[in-house]
């Protein structure tokens, strides 16, 4: 399964947004620092979870990682996050 397809299921699960859009930013990093060739290394999350609302910056990305899991932060060089 893809990594975006995984993310996106994940973060439904574990927040309930009420909007989620979950974007491979891969090709736009090729040929650098952390892309592995896998097209499966940049992505970009773009929530909107009432379960957010009331963090912090840093509780929102705590909670998104949380809910994304260490397997698959693990998996992935960078995460841009914004929070509707």
């Amino acid at each position: 399964m893809r990594i975006d397809t995984q993310i996106h299921a994940r973060l439904t699960d574990a927040l309930a947004p009420e909007s989620l859009d979950v974007q491979n930013e891969s090709a736009k990093h090729a040929g650098h620092a952390g892309d592995d060739g896998s097209g499966e290394s940049h992505f970009h999350v773009t929530i909107k979870a009432a379960s957010l609302d009331d963090l912090s910056r840093i509780g929102r990305h705590r909670a998104i990682h949380d809910a994304i899991g260490k397997d698959l932060m693990g998996r992935i060089h960078a995460l841009g996050i914004t929070v509707l």
